[in-house]
């Protein structure tokens, strides 16, 4: 397995429908061709963001093959793979490496909580099965239990292929501790848009983002800037879209974001069940803050 090495913006890619509710891949082109041309890094493609739950395993192996053909090098491709199934977790991943993805990003398993011990088995029997370099993804919010910091570290230093975590527990503690304690050429990414360029500038290596969505050049400039260590350019950038940010979690993710991008003539307002549109006082907000910032 190649080094693996990948710092900056990566953007956590909505899987965008058309009106009979299947995958518009013209629509997902221009979305691949957008964060290529403005200075994103990577993209996760079928991950939280992409609704992946809603999505079959064949249609997340189509689009991991259609991504790795659109973006033909431009970018690192990174395909979510994760499951409450170790077995299921095993089959999806080998389904990416089939598809010629960079990297994967595996969430914690969902709803049945496993105990820590359960959490290193899962991704210990990941690792020796999958030659491809794997990315742990901490999101307690959702999946109901926690990797916790100290198991990550065990799991980086006993296998070479677990490359890097995204952190999104909001925890700034997790991040201090990852980084910290990591063994070298580990990744920390922060999974929260709005603690990004201060996680960055207390050593992590840039964001799994949904806010890059909506301004990826901006978006990528304040990760280098932060990775750099200039905190006064970050910082301006950072309270520029501080607003906006806070807007695209207003309600759920992914819907506020495919609202805004639907604003911006990027894709079709179209969600799958179990996901709906946005309330109107929100998206009233949100438009207004497009708006403000000259995006719509």
């Amino acid at each position: 397995m190649k080094r693996f090495s990948l710092q900056g913006s990566i953007a956590a890619l909505v899987t965008p429908f058309k009106t009979d509710g299947s995958i518009d891949f013209k629509a997902f082109d221009r979305l691949l061709d957008y964060h290529a041309e403005n200075g994103t890094t990577g993209v996760v493609v079928c991950g939280t963001t992409g609704e992946t739950p809603t999505l079959t395993e064949s249609e997340d192996a189509e689009m991991f093959r259609h991504a790795v053909e659109r973006v033909n090098g431009r970018m690192v491709v990174i395909a979510g793979t994760g499951s409450n199934s170790t077995h299921s977790c095993v089959k999806y991943t080998q389904n990416a490496v089939d598809a010629g993805v960079d990297a994967v990003l595996v969430v914690g398993p969902y709803y049945n909580k496993p105990t820590s011990k359960g959490m290193y088995l899962h991704f210990s029997e990941l690792a020796k099965q999958i030659n491809v370099p794997i990315i742990l993804y901490n999101v307690p919010g959702r999946t109901g239990s926690a990797i916790k910091p100290d198991v990550a570290i065990q799991l980086a230093k006993d296998f070479s292929n677990i490359v890097g975590i995204k952190e999104a527990s909001g925890n700034i503690h997790n991040i201090e501790y990852l980084i910290k304690n990591r063994p070298e050429g580990f990744h920390v990414y922060s999974g929260d848009d709005g603690i990004s360029m201060l996680c960055n500038l207390l050593g992590a290596d840039g964001c799994v983002s949904v806010a890059a969505n909506i301004f990826p050049r901006e978006f990528s400039r304040m990760m280098q800037l932060s990775i750099a260590g200039d905190a006064k350019a970050a910082r301006e950038i950072h309270y520029r879209y501080c607003k906006l940010m806070d807007l695209l979690f207003v309600e759920s993710n992914p819907i506020p974001v495919k609202a805004a991008l639907a604003a911006m003539g990027m894709m079709e307002e179209v969600y799958r069940a179990p996901l709906c549109s946005m309330e109107e006082n929100n998206k009233k907000a949100l438009l207004a803050e497009l708006k403000a910032l000259k995006l719509i």
